[in-house]
């Protein structure tokens, strides 16, 4: 009884810790209504960041890319800012999920995609979605776990 009661202090004790180390990775948005969304760019727990949704709007207009490569670039480079904020880089992707608007922009996407990682590239899935937010054709999430030097 001892040992099982220890033993949940233990597990009960790393929760706690576990749930203290998240640190939310918030930055600037490009939309007013962005500005105030409900959600953080990506959260570190421990070594594991867990990229939110990134679209690929212009900071300059509040509009996706003109087109289909521009805004690919224009994701990938939130997505690569949003990293370096939690001490990462792309290479430390290990999962992405790219929604599209329309499969059609699938070579266009892995055209601007592949000159962004300089190792293996990380598992990923390109899902046709519909219609996505601010008429964006491409919404990006991940998970990236820092490798050890």
């Amino acid at each position: 009884m001892k040992i099982l009661s220890a033993t949940l202090i233990v597990v009960f004790a790393t929760s706690l810790a576990c749930a203290q180390e998240r640190k939310h990775i918030v930055m600037k948005r490009a939309t007013p209504a962005a500005t105030s969304a409900p959600f953080s760019e990506a959260v570190l727990v421990g070594d594991t960041l867990y990229v939110g949704g990134h679209i690929g709007i212009d900071p300059a207009t509040g509009k996706p890319g003109a087109t289909a490569e521009e805004e690919a670039r224009l994701v990938m480079e939130a997505i690569k800012r949003t990293m370096e904020a939690a001490g990462m880089s792309l290479d430390d992707l290990v999962s992405v999920q790219v929604h599209c608007s329309d499969v059609s922009f699938y070579d266009a996407f892995n055209g601007v995609f592949r000159t962004y990682f300089h190792e293996n590239y990380p598992a990923r899935a390109f899902l046709g979605s519909g219609k996505l937010l601010f008429n964006a054709r491409f919404e990006v999430l991940g998970v990236a776990v820092k490798r050890r030097k």
